[in-house]
């Protein structure tokens, strides 16, 4: 028998910290299913017990994942191993109902809805996409994404309880606390139960203001993987792939698969296809002009392509179809010298007219230099400087002294360049501009020469 230890995210109590002898397959499996199983499992015993009971359900999957490690390497796997785990956590949900005597009638009325529910659930088990069980997945995800609960709040819940998280890594994920994550749990919780929030799809009416706060949500998600607020990397690659899979499972509903959400899959799925060229083993940043392209990952870049394509169908037009399209132009060329700058640009213009946020506007200033020269682009970036939500944003200082270098005034460079290191960034982020300032034989303490 083989000794391994299992690192779940969700926290576990003390008495647990202990070895188990599991054959090597079962400790793989049981960890397989934690990670891509528990939000599914959490998702169908909310919707069995009711939103109130979303600790409850966290709590009993827990404990039948415990279960599973301490029996199955003695009795062997289950056939249906996520089945088996459902009603073990099914099982001691309703006994922690039946203690309390004042939700005894409660709890047999649920053993009732669950057999009446239990012959369908199988079925829809064995069609749903992936093993998932897409309704109730998709419940839970516009449960943990309703506009009632703030943005923090709904990242933090959806990545808990249906991407298996836990708060230590939801934390290190965002730079925060972990009571300050736990404390946003709780408060989203709260709000569930006190305003009746409920688990299930919103109506054909509700549906497309409700989509558009998921939506977000999954673009928030992604991009703080593509490129993180701070911290010692520059990717949490786990953080777009979780996203990406909740995109998948949007696409793949009927009452979801609309051309705004294959718009958002396809943009993510290429941005995601460039992340094995954006560092290297050590994190050290490469800009997309030094990316080795042969990295990029063609299965996600037909993935994006397939996704764009279905997004062109019916009258919806969204910013996610603009993004996406910028990311195409990027994605169709064999080298970043036959980049289409013009097209870039007049994409930027359509999404600043949609969204004329600081940052929209800085891309579109970089597409505009790489197109009229870097004149031209730092014109267009003299109009946002002064922006609050750009006053530390590392990359506006950063591609300012991109620009000045390219036009050959060094000193003006430098200064940009030392005044994008006081901002918060990345580690990664951090030592290319500490290289970038070398290279100008400047001293990262500021010296100018």
């Amino acid at each position: 028998m083989a000794t391994s230890c299992f690192s779940f995210q969700y926290p576990l109590p003390t008495a647990y910290s202990f070895q188990i002898p599991v054959e090597n397959n079962i400790a793989n499996l049981i960890d397989h299913l934690f990670r891509h199983k528990a939000g599914q499992m959490i998702a169908t015993l909310t919707r069995i017990f009711g939103s109130r009971h979303i600790d409850l359900a966290e709590e009993v999957v827990q404990d039948a994942l415990l279960k599973a490690m301490q029996q199955w390497s003695y009795c062997g796997i289950p056939d249906n191993p996520t089945a088996w785990l459902i009603q073990v956590a099914r099982n001691r949900a309703l006994d922690l109902l039946r203690r309390e005597s004042s939700l005894l009638k409660k709890s047999e009325d649920l053993v009732r809805s669950f057999n009446a529910q239990e012959a369908l659930a199988n079925e829809r088990r064995e069609e749903a996409l992936g093993g998932e069980q897409l309704d109730d997945t998709l419940g839970m995800i516009f449960m943990a994404c309703h506009p009632a609960l703030t943005r923090e709040s709904r990242v933090a819940l959806t990545l808990k309880t249906i991407g298996g998280f836990g708060v230590s890594e939801i934390a290190r994920a965002f730079l925060a606390q972990e009571p300050t994550i736990a404390q946003r749990l709780v408060r989203a919780k709260r709000a569930i139960r006190e305003q009746g929030i409920e688990f299930a799809l919103p109506s054909a009416f509700e549906m497309s203001a409700r989509l558009d706060s998921v939506l977000e949500v999954i673009y928030l998600l992604f991009n703080e993987g593509y490129t993180a607020h701070g911290g010692d990397n520059l990717v949490r690659a786990d953080l777009c792939h979780e996203a990406i899979r909740l995109g998948r499972l949007v696409t793949s509903h009927p009452a979801t698969n609309l051309p705004k959400t294959h718009a958002l899959q396809a943009l993510m799925s290429f941005h995601a296809a460039r992340l094995p060229a954006r560092t290297d083993a050590s994190g050290e940043i490469f800009l997309l002009a030094e990316q080795d392209r042969s990295l990029w990952d063609r299965r996600l870049i037909v993935d994006g392509y397939r996704h764009l394509d279905r997004s062109a169908s019916g009258d919806e037009f969204s910013e996610y179809h603009l993004q996406a399209a910028i990311a195409a132009c990027h994605i169709a060329v064999a080298s970043f010298d036959q980049t289409d700058w013009q097209q870039i640009v007049h994409l930027y213009d359509m999404l600043y007219d949609l969204n004329p946020s600081p940052v929209v506007a800085l891309n579109r200033a970089v597409a505009i230099a790489k197109w009229h020269g870097p004149r031209a682009g730092i014109d267009e970036l003299e109009k946002v400087r002064d922006h609050s939500s750009l006053k530390n944003y590392y990359l506006l200082f950063a591609t300012l002294g991109e620009l000045w270098l390219e036009i050959g005034e060094k000193g003006i460079a430098v200064g940009f360049f030392q005044q994008a290191m006081a901002c918060p960034s990345t580690e990664p982020e951090r030592r290319y501009l500490a290289r970038k300032l070398t290279e100008l034989n400047v001293s990262n303490k500021g010296e100018q020469p």
